[in-house]
């Protein structure tokens, strides 16, 4: 038997308690990671332990906790227990610690690890869906547990998701902070006050370990802090007396090869009130018309891209003469504001304080402008022109809204059914929207 006499944060004794699930979050300078590799240490010298330590992306061993870990038992003094090979830690009793990284990882090859103990997960904040997916259901030796560090990003993350907000049986999560680390020093609060002299808008995420309000490099960070900050990420209910927008973002030309975005907009005096919002692929302008119609709104015009106005060469009509065609309200190709993408970025910056969003209905809109960025010049640790990915459409659509909204009215208020749904209802299917 080996006595070890080592400081330990208070708040990481649950790591010697039986759970399946044992979780750290919080901001730098925590001690959440040594005290994680302290106790797996621990733990390893009492009985023969199986360890696997995994991250998203491990390249080289260089990028996997083995370099802490082994600095950790100098300072344990455990040099004659343990044996530091290049890419696995042994122990005396057998224990054996393994690094893996998740992203490359498949059902068959992750098969090796069925036997694990304690499965440690550095860096959760970055863990995919799939990763989770796969590693859970391996790690099924009887009484075996997953611990979990992380700093928590965006909300909407997967791991943030899956272990805090929606926390499973069996699970123990705590929030460690500066404040509960053993071994804070001056250093580390000397860069804690400078962060919060010199940027004090990331702070909270950076040492009290918040959630951000957006990525980092996000083009619209500042609006959406600022947005959550004064509540209009919100509860937007639907007036059947103001007109209902429709702003697209057609994706593929309209055609459906690419993703649609479409915006429900009210407009009231100077709100702007995005009270839904829908995003889809590889189904057509028919498809969309139909399901939109039946939500039995108060339709009011359709905002469509420039490239909305051109003929498709493969049907010889465009967007605008199908919709046309479908009853719809189009806004005539001279009286859409089309500027550049940084005028459009500029001018959406500007109207963003109008903006209210319903939390409810448009959760795939919030996230997207949560990710819309810049591309950043390595070289010159610059960002440039935004990145056109799955995040982009939900921010051009936003752009066509802002820069488009002075020609949104609300005249001609026609009547409308007593039954109109409520878009709580509105729920998405295989086929389309549909409302219960």
């Amino acid at each position: 038997m080996i006595n070890i006499k080592a400081d330990f944060p208070s708040k990481l004794q649950f790591l010697f308690r039986p759970y399946r699930y044992k979780v750290a979050r919080g901001g730098r300078g925590s001690a959440k990671s040594w005290g994680f590799a302290r106790a797996l240490l621990i733990l390893g010298t009492k009985k023969r332990l199986r360890i696997l330590c995994a991250r998203e992306v491990q390249l080289s061993i260089k990028q996997s906790v083995h370099k802490l870990l082994k600095d950790q038992i100098e300072l344990l003094g455990l040099q004659s227990f343990y044996n530091p090979l290049e890419t696995e830690i042994r122990g005396l009793n057998g224990t054996e610690i393994n690094f893996t990284g998740l992203s490359t990882l498949t059902v068959d090859t992750i098969k090796s690890f069925e036997g694990v103990d304690i499965c440690w997960v550095e860096e959760g904040q970055v863990i995919s869906k799939r990763s989770w997916d796969i590693l859970i259901p391996t790690i099924r030796k009887a009484a075996s547990e997953i611990w979990i560090t992380y700093n928590p990003d965006l909300e909407s993350d997967e791991t943030h998701q899956r272990f805090t907000i929606k926390q499973p049986d069996n699970c123990i999560n705590v929030i460690m902070n500066w404040r509960d680390n053993p071994w804070f020093n001056d250093v580390l609060q000397a860069e804690r006050q400078k962060c919060l002299k010199d940027d004090p808008d990331n702070y909270d995420h950076i040492w009290e370990g918040k959630c951000r309000p957006a990525v980092e490099g996000a083009i619209y960070f500042k609006q959406m802090m600022e947005m959550e900050a004064q509540g209009r990420i919100c509860r937007v209910t639907y007036d059947p007396l103001l007109k209902v927008h429709l702003v697209f973002d057609l994706g593929g030309g309209g055609g459906g090869s690419d993703l649609m975005a479409i915006g429900l907009i009210q407009k009231h005096l100077s709100e702007l009130r995005i009270i839904n919002y829908f995003q889809d692929s590889h189904r057509t302008l028919y498809d969309y018309s139909q399901n939109l119609k039946e939500l039995n709104l108060n339709w009011g015009r359709v905002f469509l891209p420039w490239d909305g106005y051109p003929k498709d060469y493969k049907t010889g009509q465009s967007s605008e003469t199908i919709l046309k065609t479908l009853s719809w309200n189009v806004v005539p190709k001279e009286e859409i504001i089309n500027v550049s993408v940084e005028e459009g970025i500029r001018i959406t910056q500007l109207k963003f304080s109008q903006l209210y969003i319903d939390k409810d209905n448009c959760p795939d809109l919030i996230q997207a402008l949560k990710r819309y960025r810049r591309h950043m010049n390595q070289q010159t640790e610059s960002f440039t022109n935004p990145v056109h990915d799955r995040y982009s459409h939900a921010a051009d659509m936003l752009r066509g809204l802002c820069t488009n909204a002075d020609n949104m009215e609300n005249e001609e208020l026609v009547s409308y059914r007593n039954n109109i749904p409520n878009l709580n209802l509105l729920q998405p299917q295989s086929g389309g929207w549909m409302v219960s």
